[in-house]
């Protein structure tokens, strides 16, 4: 670790202590304080065949102590890891609850995760324990792990039996923990007490878009501090409700989790993905949090049921939208609102918004989102619509919250204000540097990584790029890797243009290359809905996706609305070639990360072959 990180450690570890009093030094402290002030009947819910069942706070409490017992009584200590590996349920959280209890390390895994990456994570973290979703799980990362030295138990969430001796229930754990309770009253308390804030709460790997994932090491400090400051602005209460989408073993949703926790909230969690739309209805959240593309997602299926409906409801859906960004920027620009607009959004608002609200559960009061650029179109189609979206900003690395808007200060195409107690400067190249106390440890195993990634004088580099406004307001305007050169000298940011391409709502996911090419050139994944509904209008029998990407006539469209969403790009950044892509681009398939942002080396390397056809036949057509 650089000096400059040591130091910046040692002030974690010891300013922090006194700048958190009064609130919880540990996560435990956490979940106890919130268990004594709420006591909550309904603390956690999750559905089971066909019921929402609840876990009240002392159940959380009392589980999470259990668990954390029944850890030790298979031999972890303090500063042990073990690693988690399910889709969202209580079960994480009460998992990640009992490692907490414990003053053991948790080292989350996506469930998406190939077999080779999850070896990678347990290997570089010598995890001891292994919590799992369920045998059918272990099953298909056994080949991939066998051998794995460190591990030496499985925990299963599900109540699968096993011959495998190594392999126990999560009951049978909390039953051993139980027991030890029994006959060492005190040893949970003195667990508990052996805590430090400093200490490393979690391990969480990062996704690896350019390069080997590292373990990102935060503390109790770094999570609790990102926990408080990042909801200061919000007014949460136990009156509202928490319908948990993302992965817990993201940050994001991992802190939120947290936020929820200390303000009383009831959390549900959603069955699966494809259940979201039928949960969201039945719990009626107050607070989503979600990443851009599922906002996106909802207003692309909006759009389509009302173009299916006919033309006229299209018109009168393109009408609304436009009544929607309209208002949202005379809005957001403190200005009054034209009485003839706000004629227009009643309408409007009866016909359109109220269905859209209605598909959030019609209680939302606040959409907070991250982890991606969420687009000005979308941001101003959702706040028109009565849908307050609240954009942040953060990194694994910084427990993860920089920036972020919030109900007392928000402002189109940023990202927010950094939050309390964290700061935020531009470097001369235009980076971001951050510090704060929400800013990591280090990389574990990893000091020449870690180096890297601070400033003599102690900022965290967060390696994207960007600007604060006069007011404070921070904007981004790319990843500072992922800029990419053309062969005539000219640096090129692709995601300002994928967002323009993706604005088009014929294109669904747009990713640009380019690099020590003579120009950008885009691989583009159509949204096949919308293009069938086109070949109806226009009387093209096309009946398969892969003549959908050939056909000269949609080939000849996409080419216009390149050119419609492009207008004002200067002439270097200008899409001169694409090529259409049957398949959408996937986590499954390693082309984006959890959170779904591209993994542009993966991109480049797969469709290798395309690229280059495509700029060939690009060549061949200029003069």
């Amino acid at each position: 670790m650089s000096k400059a990180a040591m130091e910046h450690t040692k002030v974690a570890a010891t300013s922090n202590g006194e700048y958190l009093a009064g609130y919880p030094p540990t996560i435990a402290d956490l979940f106890l304080a919130s268990a004594d002030k709420f006591d909550l009947p309904n603390a956690l819910n999750y559905k089971k065949d066909g019921a929402w069942l609840a876990i009240p706070s002392s159940e959380v409490i009392r589980r999470s102590e259990n668990i954390a017992l029944g850890l030790y009584s298979l031999g972890l200590r303090k500063g042990d890891r073990a690693a988690i590996l399910s889709a969202n349920c209580p079960e994480w959280t009460l998992a990640d609850a009992g490692c907490q209890f414990g003053g053991f390390v948790d080292v989350p895994i996506y469930t998406t995760l190939a077999g080779d990456s999850v070896r990678y994570i347990l290997d570089d973290s010598e995890t001891k324990l292994f919590f799992i979703q369920n045998l059918a799980t272990l099953e298909r990362i056994s080949p991939s792990i066998a051998g794995c030295s460190s591990i030496e138990r499985f925990v299963l969430f599900s109540q699968e039996s096993s011959e495998d001796r190594r392999i126990i229930t999560l009951a049978a754990l909390e039953a051993a923990g139980e027991e030890l309770r029994t006959g060492q009253p005190e040893l949970g308390q003195e667990l508990r007490a052996g805590i430090a804030p400093s200490d490393i709460a979690t391990l969480i790997y990062t996704s690896g878009t350019t390069g080997e994932p590292k373990g990102v090491m935060l503390s109790h400090t770094n999570l609790i501090s990102n926990t408080i400051n990042a909801s200061e602005k919000y007014d949460f209460s136990p009156d509202d409700i928490a319908l948990s989408v993302l992965p817990l073993s993201h940050v994001f949703e991992r802190t939120g989790m947290y936020v929820y926790i200390r303000s009383g909230m009831r959390v549900f969690y959603a069955e699966s993905i494809d259940k979201v739309p039928d949960n969201l209805k039945e719990v009626k959240p107050t607070i989503f949090v979600g990443v851009p593309r599922i906002f996106e997602k909802v207003f692309e299926r909006a759009r389509l049921k009302a173009i299916q409906a006919g033309r006229v409801n299209e018109m009168i859906f393109d009408w609304a939208i436009d009544v929607a960004k309209e208002y949202a920027t005379i809005s957001q620009a403190g200005q009054p609102i034209p009485l003839a607009l706000t004629a227009k959004h009643g309408i409007a608002d009866a016909i359109i918004f109220s269905k859209l609200r209605d598909f959030f559960g019609g209680r939302l009061r606040y959409c907070i989102t991250g982890g991606a650029a969420l687009s000005d179109e979308i941001f101003l189609i959702f706040t028109g619509a009565g849908i307050a979206i609240m954009q942040g900003y953060g990194l694994t690395e910084t427990s993860p919250v920089v920036s972020s808007n919030n109900p007392s200060a928000v402002r189109v195409g940023t990202v927010g204000k950094p939050i309390r107690d964290v700061e935020v400067r531009i470097a001369e190249d235009g980076e971001i540097e951050v510090r704060g106390p929400n800013v990591m440890l280090g990389y574990y195993h990893k000091p020449e990584a870690t180096k890297e990634v601070f400033t003599t004088d102690g900022w965290f580099r967060t390696g994207d790029i960007g600007e604060l406004d006069k007011d404070g307001f921070l904007k981004i305007t790319d990843r500072k890797k992922e800029l990419f050169k053309t062969s005539g000298g000219k640096y090129i940011a692709p995601s300002p243009i994928e967002q323009m391409l993706r604005s088009s709502k014929f294109v669904s996911q747009a990713v640009l290359v380019g690099n020590e090419r003579k120009f950008p050139a885009a691989l583009i994944v159509p949204n096949f809905e919308m293009l069938e509904s086109y070949a109806k209008l226009k009387e093209l029998e096309i009946s398969s996706h892969d003549e959908f990407c050939t056909h000269p006539r949609i080939l000849d469209l996409f080419a216009r609305q390149i050119d419609a969403v492009t207008p004002n790009l200067a002439q270097f950044e200008k899409v001169k070639a694409f090529s259409l892509l049957q398949n959408e681009f996937s986590v499954e398939n390693g082309e984006l990360t959890p959170t779904l942002k591209v993994r542009r080396r993966v991109i480049d390397e797969k469709y290798r072959d395309v690229i280059d056809k495509m700029y060939r036949e690009a060549d061949l057509k200029r003069p």
